[in-house]
């Protein structure tokens, strides 16, 4: 009996040392809970790094609600958004992007500002198993990333040489401004532009096509209103790559007098594009899908970290709003793209 009695008082001893065992906290740690316990880890969130070009622009907001959405969705998704406030500092993306990789967040989303330097530090991620999307614009190493979630550039530069040849009637002399080399986005759409005009529209003379300006607004404005001054008599339509380039075109024709006159096709949305196909002095933009993009990209990444195949080239679709079809649903809704708030 005093032997059975031991035994008990034993054991009772040791299962209120082990339930006594917790974090500081107090909460139970399941890896010291009892044997038969029913308490579960709960899965830990996958977090991933979504880096914008830039941070400044509506394109990169519309891109950010997009992500998030698609995080909300999967419910196992995190998303840690951050990037360079302008699109030519690739030296701060270099940083931000080793930065994530030395902190070991599940994966990287990933709109490289030059598809060579950003090579290096996406393989070095890599390396330490963390994969990488890459969106909106390419990167020269096709074997450093998993995936390819963008617009097709070229086929956008493509649709804004056909609309531009279609409201000059087939002649006239432009102008394209180009972006800060090294932006295969878009090099791709200027590539499409130009090649196009050559094959299809003989009647269309490009009078300049190199000169360039980063993604700063007033560098954009001073650029585009000295090929206007230098041209003013001769140009009968311009063409813009990107968000800030529209702006500051747009400005500077209309400082010079030159709006509705020349015309005007820009790629990429912004409320200033969209009043200016309403008041006919903006006559094309192409479209792309913002949101669509965003979402497809973490979709995409969160896909591969579950093990499941992607494809390594993913469209987000291109579009081109006009004055006359600007209130049809799908261009509505890519010309006015909802956003994350700022």
């Amino acid at each position: 009996m005093r032997g059975r009695l031991s035994l008990n008082l034993a054991l009772v001893l040791s299962g209120l040392l082990l339930t006594g065992c917790s974090d500081d906290d107090g909460s139970t740690n399941p890896s010291k809970a009892t044997a038969g316990s029913t308490t579960a880890a709960t899965p830990a969130k996958l977090r991933i790094a979504v880096i914008p070009k830039g941070t400044s622009h509506d394109f990169w907001l519309s891109v950010r609600f997009g992500a998030e959405k698609a995080a909300r969705e999967l419910g196992n998704v995190q998303v840690v958004w951050k990037g360079t406030l302008k699109e030519d500092n690739k030296e701060g993306q270099i940083q931000i992007v080793e930065g994530f990789a030395i902190q070991g967040v599940d994966g990287i989303c990933l709109a490289p500002i030059d598809r060579e330097a950003m090579v290096p530090v996406v393989s070095r991620a890599r390396d330490r198993k963390i994969p990488t999307v890459v969106f909106d614009s390419g990167l020269a190493d096709e074997s450093a990333y998993v995936s390819y979630v963008a617009t097709d550039n070229y086929k956008g530069g493509v649709m804004a040489a056909r609309r531009m040849a279609e409201v000059l009637d087939g002649k006239g002399d432009v102008i394209m401004l180009r972006y800060q080399a090294g932006s295969q986005s878009t090099e791709n759409r200027e590539k499409g532009f130009l090649e196009t005009l050559a094959k299809e529209f003989p009647g269309i003379n490009v009078l300049s096509e190199n000169q360039r300006a980063t993604s700063d607004i007033t560098e954009a404005k001073q650029k585009s209103t000295s090929l206007l001054i230098r041209f003013q008599d001769e140009v009968d339509g311009v063409f813009t790559v990107c968000e800030p380039h529209n702006k500051g075109m747009l400005t500077a024709l209309s400082d010079k007098k030159l709006s509705g006159k020349v015309k005007f096709i820009a790629f990429d949305s912004d409320p200033r594009m969209i009043e200016g196909l309403a008041s006919n002095t903006v006559h094309g933009v192409v479209l792309q899908d913002p949101v669509n993009m965003g979402y497809m990209a973490v979709k995409t990444m969160a896909k591969h970290l579950a093990n499941q195949p992607v494809e390594k080239r993913i469209s987000t679709g291109e579009y081109v709003a006009t004055p006359e079809n600007k209130d049809e649903e799908k261009i509505a809704q890519v010309l006015k793209p909802q956003k994350h708030a700022p």
